[in-house]
């Protein structure tokens, strides 16, 4: 409820193997899957991975193709528009889904 199993990840940041924010990482096979489904797919893997991400606060978990296209889509969103003030923004609406135990809009 509360993504207390997220917790580890906090290693992995402190180790540099993904920032706090930036596009969540996929499993390999679900990434491979949609590599062929989706052209731009891999455009996602041009920065680090992160912990927290637009499209987790926005959309949070997705089931279907055309909500990963979306999730995609708001990826490749934050990559084009990142900066400091948008990660602080995504920071404070992670800490509010965590505190409610809701997840993303």
């Amino acid at each position: 409820k509360h993504r207390l199993d997220e917790l580890p990840q906090l290693l992995n940041i402190i180790s540099g193997n993904i920032s706090l924010v930036g596009p969540r990482p996929e499993q390999l096979a679900l990434a491979k899957k949609y590599s062929v489904l989706m052209p731009d797919y891999n455009l996602r893997h041009k920065i680090k991975p992160g912990l927290t991400g637009l499209a987790q606060i926005i959309q949070g978990h997705v089931k279907t193709l055309d909500e990963t296209k979306r999730k995609l889509e708001l990826d490749l969103l934050y990559i084009n528009n990142r900066s400091l003030r948008l990660d602080f923004e995504i920071i404070f609406e992670t800490i509010k889904v965590v505190i409610s135990g809701k997840g993303g809009k």
